[in-house]
């Protein structure tokens, strides 16, 4: 079973100075969902519940859950609501200001049908280049021109040319070789997590501010279940219990984690309101084998709640 997975990589220069918070990935995803609705939406005066197009909508794919092959998701007692396609991996740079002629550079990822619309969320970011990103000053958002998107190295389009070239080959499927088929005693290793952008994860209905193994494995089994299932060719025939309850016997070795609030804008919710999740490095030792796939799966596609921000970004050592 796969999932289609797709790497993007933008670059940008602002054409007016520009403003931004330190955590870019919430502003990028608030922007992208407007741009990407006004450049696809058909009627604007309508609400997409209430939409006689949503079955086809790109905006209500991305951004709704709704489903595009011919009706609504199977239900998943495991999964409350469907994954959104798609990832914004913002600068991890922290700086906040940034002057006219200055690049700025972002990724972004798309799981199964996104990559078809890839397109779209091209001609979306130019027309936020547009409008402006950021704070206001005198009445206007920073203004920006999208100058290339690349994946694997290959220019996909280029401002110059305004063409876009092929990128199907581009994409990959994450396989089933990824994520199991590793006998339980193949042999154990020491593994390294870093919180490369802050962790969100839930258990027991609360957030976590540790990081017990079983609880990482918890949420990867989450993100691959419902990713494969929604997005790809269906949800893997996995041991779940059997993979949480050996993942308890994993120790941590040695944790730096801590909890880090950072503050957000909610355009929605119209109020400001603070998002805590984890960071720092995290130690196991005697990782069986078997959880290595889905390490490595969850590094490619991060973990954990709001990833579309491009929290929950981990990189994987092993030793």
């Amino acid at each position: 079973m796969t999932v289609v997975f797709g790497r993007y990589h933008f670059s940008c220069v602002f054409e007016d100075n520009a403003a931004l918070p330190e955590y870019k990935g919430s502003t990028f995803r608030g922007v992208l969902g407007h741009a990407l609705k006004k450049v696809v939406c058909a009627l604007k005066r309508q609400s997409c519940e209430e939409c006689l197009l949503r079955q086809t909508c790109v905006y209500a794919f991305v951004f709704e859950g709704v489903h595009h092959g011919g009706g609504p998701y199977p239900q998943k007692k495991r999964i409350a609501a469907p994954p959104n396609p798609y990832v914004i991996e913002p600068p991890l740079e922290t700086k906040t200001t940034y002057k006219a002629g200055e690049p700025f550079e972002f990724t972004l990822l798309l799981f199964g049908k996104a990559n078809e619309y890839l397109p779209y969320f091209i001609y979306a970011i130019e027309q936020i280049g547009r409008t402006g990103i950021g704070r206001r000053t005198k009445g206007k958002a920073a203004g920006f021109t999208l100058r290339t998107v690349c994946s694997s190295g290959r220019e996909l389009y280029s401002f110059t040319t305004r063409q876009m070239s092929s990128f199907q080959d581009l994409q990959t499927n994450l396989p089933d070789d990824l994520i199991g088929g590793y006998p339980v005693q193949a042999g154990k290793c020491t593994v390294k997590i870093t919180l490369k952008t802050p962790l969100r994860l839930k258990y027991r209905s609360r957030l976590e501010p540790d990081l017990p193994f079983h609880v990482l494995i918890r949420a990867g089994l989450r993100r691959l279940s419902s990713l494969l299932t929604y997005h790809g060719s269906g949800e893997p025939q996995l041991d779940y219990k059997g993979l949480v309850h050996r993942a308890m016997d994993v120790q941590v070795m040695e944790s730096s984690i801590r909890w880090f609030d950072w503050r957000r804008y909610s355009n929605r919710q119209e109020q400001a309101m603070f998002m805590g999740g984890m960071v720092g490095e995290v130690t196991y030792a005697d990782v069986p084998s078997e959880y290595l796939p889905i390490l490595s799966f969850c590094q490619e596609v991060h973990l954990g709640k709001q990833t579309t921000f491009g929290l929950g970004k981990i990189t994987v050592e092993l030793s």
